[in-house]
């Protein structure tokens, strides 16, 4: 069995997400995700979500290609969360490409491509200049 762990913040759920977090899950047998809380998003990015943890959550949980997902509380948490579900791959967008190298003495380390022409935060700016 090969557990599969990946992190986001999933906010304004889009076919982006849909896409890594299935080509996440075909890389093992299960597939955990750790959900961004509502205030490390804030201390990210300087904004609250649009939606809150709890709502996104439910969204994340509600995939048939994922198994589990948990509040991420903190980026510094990352090795623990990793251990602490026994995860073989950690996959990222490439976005991050080298920002997880470090965890590669845990467990595989893999970079997805982002769908093209699709981000939250442009999203979410689109939808704010119209309103």
């Amino acid at each position: 069995m090969k557990t599969v762990i990946t992190f986001g913040t999933f906010d304004v759920f889009h076919v982006g997400h849909v896409k890594l977090l299935k080509r996440a899950a075909a890389l093992g047998d299960t597939l955990i995700v750790g959900v961004s809380t509502d205030q490390l998003n804030f201390s990210k990015k300087g904004r609250f979500p649009v939606y809150s943890e709890q709502d996104r959550m439910q969204i994340i949980n509600s995939l048939r290609f994922v198994n589990f997902c948990f509040p991420e509380e903190s980026l510094e948490k990352k090795a623990e969360y990793i251990t602490y579900y026994g995860a073989d791959v950690l996959v990222m967008g490439d976005d991050w490409k080298g920002k997880f190298d470090q965890f590669n003495a845990l467990c595989e380390v893999v970079y997805l491509p982002r769908t093209p022409s699709v981000s939250t935060t442009e999203l979410i700016e689109i939808i704010k200049s119209e309103v």
